[in-house]
């Protein structure tokens, strides 16, 4: 947890901090493990930063692998800028952060929009990445099928909160507002009931970071693009650039309790995989796998990188 006074996002643990230049921009990574490493590239979700990954990246760096946790666009340490918030500009983001840190092919693993992100690198800079890893996360096309065919009886959580983060100013300033609540009770309402994620402590870290201004509105520029583009000539090029299957192999996590997208989502994926697909479900756990089950999780990872090596 970030202390009064320290900082927000470069949170003392077993790595290293340090800003890596890709794609006109500068981006916040915490590292550890081997440098001759295969490269394991972290990507979170909304509305946290890097360190919802700082259960894995020893247990990975332990096991061999060279694994790094970035802040999106946006989010945490890195560049928070005016523009740059639909994914084929976060996609070169990604490609770029690869490829400034050395790694050859990096193995991707991303989180909710982190995973939206990770897929749309994966077919756009297939040349960058050699296998994926989706934690709650369906493959874009497959994603905004769901939130279409959300109708009563079969909630789709996602699609209400999409819908809400397109007024203009007052999501952010709820965000960033910690008397507002609004950050704890997303985190509750999409972790599985009784989960013991998140924490006090885990909610006042990432409210520190989210609070530092302008990233609660970076982050809801994600969400904003998702629904405007719907009726863009970028929305219609973006769904046409990911036509091409996915041949690396993939990896899909999901929580059987999570409240934010079906299961059936990730499923759903397969659609659009040439590759070799590898699912897991956890049983009692919602949107935040890693988060709610940080040691079922990283065996689960560490089990499919292997069978890659």
């Amino acid at each position: 947890m970030a202390e009064l006074g320290s900082d927000p996002v470069e949170l003392p643990g077993p790595w290293q901090h340090r800003h890596v230049a890709a794609n006109g921009a500068r981006f916040h990574v915490a590292e550890c493990g081997p440098l001759d490493g295969r490269l394991v590239l972290l990507l979170h979700g909304f509305p946290e930063m890097w360190w919802a990954w700082r259960h894995q990246l020893p247990a990975l760096a332990s096991a061999g692998y060279r694994a790094v946790a970035m802040d999106l666009r946006g989010y945490g340490g890195s560049d928070k800028t005016p523009r740059g918030y639909d994914p084929v500009t976060l996609a070169q983001d990604v490609s770029g952060v690869a490829k400034s840190l050395g790694g050859r092919r990096a193995v991707l693993v991303g989180h909710g929009w982190g995973g939206y992100v990770a897929w749309a690198t994966t077919v756009l800079h297939a040349r960058v990445v050699a296998a994926l890893g989706a934690v709650s996360a369906p493959h874009p096309s497959a994603m905004l099928r769901e939130l279409r065919t959300a109708r009563p009886g079969r909630p789709v959580g996602a699609l209400r909160h999409l819908l809400e983060m397109q007024l203009p100013w007052v999501p952010e300033r709820r965000l960033a507002d910690a008397g507002s609540g609004f950050l704890g009770d997303h985190l509750r309402s999409w972790s599985a009931p009784g989960s013991a994620f998140p924490s006090t402590d885990e909610v006042a870290t990432y409210q520190a970071a989210i609070a530092e201004w302008p990233s609660s509105h970076c982050a809801l520029e994600y969400h904003r693009w998702l629904l405007r583009s719907r009726l863009r000539a970028d929305g219609r090029r973006f769904r046409a650039l990911m036509r091409p299957p996915v041949e690396q192999p993939v990896l899909t996590l999901v929580g059987a309790a999570d409240r934010a997208l079906p299961a059936s989502g990730l499923t759903s994926s397969r659609a659009y995989v040439a590759g070799r697909v590898t699912e897991h479900r956890f049983d009692g756990v919602g949107h935040f796998p890693h988060e709610e089950a940080p040691a079922a999780t990283t065996a689960v990872l560490l089990d499919w990188l292997a069978g890659l090596d």
